[in-house]
């Protein structure tokens, strides 16, 4: 069994409908080397938007890791629980304001962030957000409210989407009261699918929620793609969207002699203030402070014109693996066959080297 990467082909935005706008959420439960997986398997139509639950990350380890051809528009991270989290991406086609939430968001509670997207004559705002099985009901349904009302105007409209921990395949107390709150701003759940599928249960506690008569054109669908035991899920509304008309990006300067400059600035440091405490929490902010300081200095942001055609890791090839692992995942989420089982497993675990070897190849 072997998994080839092509060669790399051109990278020109034309797999971006601007006829729809598509958002893409998927709960992955530690976004830490998933990130160029997760690409690969939506780049042949690219979402304008990621949005991502339980990304599991620090707020330093958010702001290094990268999505090509994506800006951050918001992020949360825990401060005093680990896990969790939420962070949103913006294709770089798009201009877009940050919705500052972060005085509403509560760990565990309620983790909730925004962005604004300008689109012709009319608001749209996007809303990601996560809610513990374990956190307080009433207090999310409380804090959505009075961001919500905050939010509304007769030229906004809001999508919000997000794992909330309410199971929509059935009637229960929680889905009412949330259904009540959210039709009084005249938000509808379009998932009518599975979201979460165990060996004894199926539950659709991820959803998306907006304004069905004001997007009558939309169609959602789930992407099974074995980042989490939560499957992704995909919506398409129709609205026009600027085109892509390029311009500057910024970049980190990453290459041979940036790198050993980065290595013997660490081998040189003398690390004095870091271990100059015998405080854990002391010790390791200095040494993080000391690296980032290194990093930024090492590799200097530089400024590219992303109107140049620029090359991609995500070969043909890598996208035909990642189909091939969907259809794998399929068969062995209804199947015991342990040969076929043993399979899926080499075959994730080689196309994982195989991303990682092809991102590396293009970054030289």
């Amino acid at each position: 069994m072997e998994l080839n990467a092509l060669p790399t082909c051109d990278i020109n935005h034309s797999n971006l409908n601007n006829k729809y706008l598509t958002i893409y959420h998927q709960n992955v439960r530690s976004l830490r080397r998933k990130a160029n997986e997760l690409l690969s398997h939506v780049y042949s139509d690219l979402p304008h938007i990621i949005c991502i639950t339980e990304h599991h990350m620090n707020l330093n380890e958010i702001n290094l890791l990268k999505f090509d051809n994506y800006n951050i528009g918001a992020q949360f991270c825990r401060e005093g629980n680990k896990k969790g989290g939420v962070v949103m991406y913006i294709h770089n086609s798009l201009k877009f304001m940050v919705i500052d939430l972060h005085k509403h968001s509560k760990d565990k509670d309620i983790e909730i962030i925004g962005v604004k997207l300008n689109v012709n004559t009319s608001i749209i705002h996007i809303i990601t957000l996560y809610r513990s099985p374990t956190g307080n009901f009433n207090y999310f349904l409380q804090t959505l409210d009075v961001i919500l009302q905050s939010l509304n105007s007769h030229i906004s409209n809001t999508i919000i989407c997000g794992d909330i921990n309410v199971n929509y395949l059935t009637d229960n107390n929680q889905k009412k009261k949330l259904d009540n709150m959210l039709l009084s701003h005249n938000l509808t759940g379009i998932v009518n699918f599975p979201t979460r599928i165990t060996g004894s249960s199926a539950s659709a506690i991820d959803n998306i929620f907006f304004n069905i008569t004001r997007f009558e054109d939309y169609s959602v669908y789930p992407l099974k793609n074995d980042l989490s035991d939560h499957d992704g899920q995909i919506v398409k509304i129709k609205t026009e969207l600027p085109t892509f008309s390029g311009g500057i990006n910024i970049v980190r300067k990453v290459n041979e002699y940036t790198i050993i400059d980065f290595l013997n600035s660490l081998s040189n440091e003398s690390w004095e203030s870091t271990f100059n405490t015998e405080n854990v929490d002391l010790m390791f902010n200095s040494f993080l402070n000391t690296y980032l300081r290194i990093f930024y200095s090492s590799f200097p942001p530089i400024r590219i014109n992303s109107r140049k055609n620029k090359k991609t890791w995500i070969t043909q090839g890598i996208r035909k693996s990642c189909k091939h692992k969907r259809e794998l995942f399929l068969l062995t989420k209804n199947s015991n066959n342990p040969t076929l089982n043993r399979h899926y497993k080499v075959y994730c675990n080689i196309l994982t080297k195989v991303i990682n070897e092809a991102k590396k190849n293009v970054l030289q």
